[in-house]
């Protein structure tokens, strides 16, 4: 293959990508944590400049369409990457502009003018129903103000994204880059939750009363939605100041000593522009894995501190002499997602609730249901938006992007009422819900896997670590399907999701 002076290598490309990945990390990071309160990340991507080129994409494709099956893999996701890239310097001033637009942001609350991000975060903790409403609602009007340059951003990033990648249409080019097919997945998905509906309904009755108090609205808005995962007047079991001690020791029993893990760094604090919602950055892995979360007390720190720990583990766990890009880069985050939920479901057995809450198996039992109720609300509500996003992505091309059929999917769905305005907030890029989605089946599935090879104390046995740490060292490379037949199970089948939701 003959390679232009102007471009790099694959090898030197991997390199080079490497630093440039790390930094643009660290930049968001920082700021996601409130360090910092301007993004600076159009700087960055203007160091590296020369990853992102039409004569380096070029050069990544010819290299691609010469290698052997082995090889192939791996520059198909560099090219990936190199696509990502050329989007993305065209949008990050653009983007940089909105995401400061957003922190500079602020609403007015009963006399005091709250940072959104604050704002969003209060709604898990207020205690009055009314006053979640009315914040909720004031939050919802302020985002829904950038909507305007958020559609601006993403019509420009889809023009952009047909152009390199060759693919007019965004369903078909997710599905290419994923591996499967997104309506079947969809099938597939609104079989199973639509088997759950009378499980559902009874738990959401139930559950509504208890957590919201008998003056919610019929169908209560979406406002609650944090304040009901936090599954906040159980607050008083589930402490802040136990949460750590707690999620550590629980990983302990696994045998993983996330305190003494020199390859994750953990930020636990809380700070006024620290983004609430809790999340991993592998800047480097497996050297340099961070993992975040801001709590606020309630049941939900617990799950978000063993959500994010699972995304942790894996990138921390991977093997050192992997390339970089079977270490770091995926087609999408179908992987790494399983990880996060299984570990996640230790919180949802009733003997963890009793070992560490000293509840009696009757109430572990009763609050174990709780969070059966809350993963069947964000499975259907997860459901509902892959099936908008697909209806979104395919009518696109005419109409530009509009909310038709988002409050309605979502409400019908869940039983909680969700305004149309939040539709564009509400979307994440590249069909991520597809992933958390395609997590869900295959986090269950594992689950049945583990109980069948451990034992139904899977979620307190070192054995379940081992298991893990032999998907961990795999890093990036595999993809979800394969992890379904390598535990028996064909990719689709969700009768372990249906049974775990209670079906």
């Amino acid at each position: 293959m003959s390679v232009s002076p102007a471009v790099l290598r694959p090898a030197d490309y991997e390199s080079r990508l490497q630093r440039y990945l790390a930094e643009r990390a660290e930049e968001g990071r920082a700021v996601r944590v409130g360090e910092k309160e301007v993004s600076e990340r159009a700087e960055i991507v203007a160091r590296y400049a020369e990853l992102f080129t039409r004569d380096q994409l070029a050069a990544l494709r010819e290299a691609e369409d010469e290698a052997g099956a082995d090889e192939r893999e791996r520059l198909y996701r560099l090219r990936k990457t190199c696509e990502a890239g050329l989007i993305s310097a065209e949008l990050a001033e653009r983007e940089d502009a909105l995401e400061n637009a957003v922190l500079a942001a602020r609403v007015e609350f009963k006399g005091e003018q709250l940072p959104l991000r604050t704002a969003q975060a209060q709604l898990a903790v207020l205690s009055g129903y009314e006053d979640r409403e009315e914040l909720g609602r004031l939050a919802n009007e302020v985002s829904a103000t950038f909507n305007d340059e958020r559609l601006d951003v993403l019509r420009a990033g889809e023009k952009l994204e047909a152009d390199v990648s060759e693919i007019d249409d965004p369903v078909a080019r997710n599905e290419e880059e994923k591996g499967i097919s997104l309506r079947e997945l969809e099938r597939a998905l609104a079989e199973a939750s639509d088997a759950v509906t009378g499980v559902y309904a009874d738990l959401k009755d139930r559950w509504l009363e208890r957590l919201l108090g008998p003056e919610r609205e019929e169908v209560p808005s979406s406002s609650h939605v944090a304040y009901l995962r936090r599954l906040s007047p159980l607050e008083a079991i589930y402490t802040k100041e136990q949460a750590v001690p707690t999620c550590m020791d629980t990983l302990s029993r696994l045998g993983f000593d996330l305190e003494h893990e020199p390859n994750i760094r953990l930020d636990l604090d809380d700070r006024p522009q620290k983004s609430p919602r809790a999340c991993v950055i592998p800047a480097d892995p497996p050297k340099v894995v961070h993992l975040i979360t801001r709590a606020q007390g309630g049941l939900h720190d617990y799950q978000a501190f063993l959500h994010e720990a699972g995304h942790a583990l894996h990138y921390a766990g991977c093997d050192p002499e992997l390339p970089y890009t079977f270490r770091n880069i995926s087609r999408d985050h179908a992987l790494t997602e399983i990880y996060s939920y299984i570990v996640e479901a230790i919180s949802r057995q009733p003997g963890w609730h009793a070992r560490y809450f000293g509840l009696s198996d009757e109430e572990a039992e009763q609050n174990a249901e709780a969070t059966i109720f809350m993963e069947a609300l964000l499975f259907r509500r997860y459901a509902a938006k892959l099936q908008f996003e697909l209806e979104f992505w395919g009518r696109f091309a005419e109409d530009g992007g509009t909310d038709a059929g988002y409050a309605e999917r979502l409400t019908a769905a869940t039983g909680v009422e969700y305004r149309r305005e939040g539709y564009l907030a509400d979307m994440d890029a590249g069909f991520y819900s597809a992933d958390y989605l395609r997590a869900w089946i295959r986090a269950a599935q594992l689950r049945t896997y583990l109980e069948r090879e451990v034992g139904e104390e899977w979620w307190a046995s070192k054995e379940t670590g081992d298991h893990l740490r032999k998907l961990f060292h795999e890093g990036t490379r595999p993809s979800s399907e394969e992890i379904a037949g390598r535990i028996g199970f064909e990719p689709l089948d969700t009768g372990p999701l249906r049974a775990e939701l209670g079906a």
